[in-house]
């Protein structure tokens, strides 16, 4: 696979939170932030500044390129801590909020130790989140159940890539409304369409007069 044709990383957690978010971004090229995604940027900033440092054993490294050509993914990892003597990789991923109901977190986390397990030609059994509102690490352990569904979330996104099509908005009141999205998106309104138009999609369908009532009535008066 070319490395023009790899995913990006990102895409697995858009695609997890909302598909429509993720056809906006990676299909559409759409983007708009509001203050959670500038909070999010200035973090991933300050922590992705690049360089390496070492605390006993342990070596840092921010920023650091990751690929893996079985799932199609690239990216770059927020932090990868070197253990030991054998500088076994240990990835760190931050988030500005707080653990989330939705496994997308810890799914992009996944595709990260993926990635770093074929660079590295090691195993990965975990990595952590770090999640900036209440200045914690959150251990994740990366089991099959974990990794079969960061696969099938690949495949799906690619499977959208490939279509061109980007799903049709569905309206979820706390998702939606702290999505960067949501005034590209309109779910509110693309989620349910005037009358006019259901009532032309269902005259289409039936084959008949597709002018509108309304429409036809004022015809009407200007022929009388």
């Amino acid at each position: 696979m070319d490395d023009d044709d790899l995913l990006p990383l990102s895409a697995l957690q858009h695609q997890l939170f909302c598909p429509r978010q993720c056809a906006l971004i990676h299909v559409e090229r759409q983007w708009q932030e509001n203050a959670s995604t500038i909070e999010g940027r200035l973090l991933h900033d300050a922590v992705d500044a690049g360089g390496r440092d070492r605390r006993g054993t342990v070596r840092t490294v921010r920023s650091m390129p990751l690929r893996s050509r079985r799932l199609g993914l690239a990216g770059v990892a927020d932090l990868v801590e070197l253990h030991g003597p054998e500088q076994r990789p240990y990835p760190v991923e931050y988030k500005r909020g707080r653990p989330k109901a939705h496994r997308a977190d810890e799914v992009q986390l996944c595709a990260q130790a993926i990635c770093l397990e074929e660079m590295f030609h090691t195993n990965i059994a975990e990595g952590a989140l770090f999640y900036g509102e209440n200045r914690r690490r959150v251990v994740v352990r990366l089991d099959d159940e974990l990794r079969g569904l960061t696969e099938r979330t690949a495949t799906a996104v690619r499977a959208m890539m490939e279509s061109g099509r980007t799903p049709p908005p569905v309206y979820e009141a706390a998702k939606c409304r702290n999505c960067s999205m949501i005034e590209l998106c309109r779910p509110r309104r693309l989620g349910r369409p005037p009358p006019v138009a259901d009532w032309l999609a269902r005259h289409l369908e039936d084959g008949e007069d597709a002018m509108p009532p309304d429409d036809r009535g004022e015809t009407d008066r200007g022929d009388s």
